[in-house]
């Protein structure tokens, strides 16, 4: 019988990225070292195979919506929304995910705001 042994996530991301280690890829193996991989992807929004794969340079998806969840989540990145003032970057991801609502006018103005050319709206493939 052969024993798995399990890496150290931040070794893991040393070895793949090399010097050229992003600083927001760094803080990801951070938290998974200090947790696990699954903690580490419940925490961005992602699954813990997106967290092992971002890690050992392998993710084909897009690197730049990971990178923003992990810049708002783990490393404190904010932006400033029109609605709502300073926000956590995946806050604010998450907050254009959500549909229109007449039941909340902060919820209808938040929807109007990112789609009519906030900054930082991913929308229709801006940012």
């Amino acid at each position: 019988m052969s024993t798995v042994v399990k890496r150290d996530p931040l070794d893991v991301a040393r070895e793949s990225w090399g010097d050229e280690m992003p600083a927001w890829v760094e803080a990801l193996a951070r938290e998974a070292s200090q947790t696990t991989s699954a903690a580490a992807a419940d925490r961005i929004g992602y699954s813990g195979p997106v967290v092992s794969s971002v890690l050992a340079n392998k993710y084909k998806g897009r690197l730049a919506n990971v990178e923003a969840r992990v810049r708002g989540a783990l490393m404190g990145e904010t932006v400033d929304c029109p609605v709502l003032g300073d926000i956590s970057r995946d806050r604010c991801i998450d907050e254009q995910k959500l549909g229109f609502s007449t039941s909340s006018s902060v919820r209808a103005r938040i929807y109007r705001a990112c789609r009519a050319g906030c900054p930082h709206s991913r929308i229709g493939g801006k940012s």
